[in-house]
């Protein structure tokens, strides 16, 4: 296992100091999987002050000395270094009340919470695998240590990060395991929304979400109960064979891995159930989903503390998701005034994967969709007038000929528009000048 020179440094100097020294964790599991880790973290036997003695000569910042974890800088490069602990009286479902420091490594990697995250490593050592934690990696399974019910017991969390692990390297959750996720759900309300929202987007972004979506919608459902009613919420369509969270899934599982398209995926329908009426020859409808979708979208991103560019961008796609439009310049420029180029690409990509998650005689094909993009890029490379920021006339030119600033200004200037997008009129201020005169 490849470990950087200051991983290196910060284990030989406690080694050299009489003491235990691991890399351990996340580390080790992704190196075992062929992945660069994003961070390396240590584990020793030292205690704090011991440490301290060690780093003396180094940047050391005490990052959390209370429980055994100081930081040490190698060539400004942060290695987070903590004492071999156990956990004690988890009171909050979150945070251990204290910690108390051991010499067992063994004891310190009983504390934590999945298989593939307790292994520990170094040169002098090798892999240190006490919890079957490279079978586990081998066989590609998340599986708690010890008993799942006192690890999602001891940390909320924990639930959110098992899912996101198997999301995101494709692994299957251990029967034992998932069971527990099932079981131990609503402690998910002990957590903050800020974490919860960092691991629902690494979890979205995961190549098996949608699987997991629909197998473990109960516990999601907990930080989005308006989720809970889209399973087995039966769509009446002809265009449909599977109900709401089936077709919330298949979409999912047809945008890219970007934050903002897997959001607006996951909320695209959130608003059916509330919108569904049924007619006379029995076929399903959902007057207004798109419209109400963006405002629950807006509810739930605001509850879980996303950003408001994020909450922005998602809930324009959910509002506009169902519109339809020719695929002609005239349509899609009027759209492009609306919204940016990079929306618009995302708005055709979820549309397309919201056809993609029909039943398949509908889907309208690849080059459909294509011909969207096609267009809106002549658009914009041709740099064609499609919005008021690219018109040839401004404001200060109106106001320069006699018209008041005013609702009447805004009016004249969407009328001037409308004219170019039509071709009526050339984007041309001389042109565009004379016609104002002639109104």
């Amino acid at each position: 296992m490849y470990l950087p020179e200051e991983v290196k440094k910060v284990i030989s100097m406690l080694e050299e100091a009489g003491f235990e020294a691991y890399a351990v964790g996340g580390c080790v599991r992704d190196s075992l999987l062929g992945k660069t880790p994003g961070d390396y973290d240590v584990t020793t036997s030292a205690k704090p002050e011991e440490m301290k003695e060690v780093f003396k000569n180094e940047h050391v910042i005490e990052t959390g000395i209370k429980h055994g974890t100081l930081t040490v800088l190698i060539n400004k490069i942060p290695i987070e270094t903590t004492t071999f602990r156990v956990d004690i009286d988890y009171s909050d479902n979150r945070h251990p009340s204290r910690v108390e420091f051991t010499r067992s490594l063994r004891e310190d990697l009983a504390r934590r919470d999945f298989t593939v995250n307790a292994l520990a490593y170094s040169e002098k050592t090798g892999i240190i695998d006490v919890f079957g934690g490279i079978p586990d990696l081998e066989h590609g399974i998340i599986r708690c240590v010890g008993n799942p019910d006192e690890r999602f017991g001891e940390d909320a969390l924990r639930i959110m990060r098992g899912l996101r692990f198997a999301s995101v390297l494709g692994f299957e959750i251990e029967k034992e395991t998932a069971d527990s996720i099932e079981r131990n759900g609503s402690l998910l309300k002990n957590v903050s929304a800020e974490r919860l929202s960092s691991e629902l987007i690494k979890f979205l972004c995961g190549k098996n979400a949608p699987e997991l979506l629909v197998e473990h919608v109960g516990t999601i459902s907990v930080l989005i109960p308006e989720l809970a009613v889209l399973k087995g919420f039966e769509q009446h369509h002809f265009r449909h064979d599977r109900d709401v969270l089936g077709h919330t899934a298949a979409v999912l599982a047809n945008v890219p891995p970007k934050p903002v398209l897997r959001l607006a995926a996951l909320f695209h329908d959130i608003a059916k159930p509330r919108c569904f009426s049924i007619g006379e020859d029995g076929i399903g409808h959902f007057y207004g989903h798109p419209i109400l979708g963006a405002e629950m979208a807006e509810d739930i991103l605001t509850r879980l503390k996303f950003d408001n560019e994020t909450k922005k961008s998602v809930c324009e796609l959910v509002r506009r998701h169902g519109d339809k439009f020719p695929a002609e310049p005239k349509a899609i420029k009027r759209l492009l005034g609306k919204i940016d180029k990079k929306a618009f690409d995302d708005l055709i990509c979820l549309m397309r994967a919201d056809d993609l998650g029909k039943r398949a005689e509908y889907f309208p094909g690849e080059d459909f969709f294509e011909s969207y993009r096609k267009i809106a890029a002549d658009i914009i490379e041709k740099e064609e007038c499609f919005s008021l920021k690219n018109l040839a006339v401004s404001g200060a030119d109106l106001i320069k000929a006699g018209v008041e600033p005013g609702p009447e200004m805004g009016r004249i200037l969407d009328e001037l528009l409308e004219k170019v997008i039509e071709g009526e009129q050339p984007n041309e201020k001389e042109a565009l000048m004379e016609l104002l005169k002639k109104r």
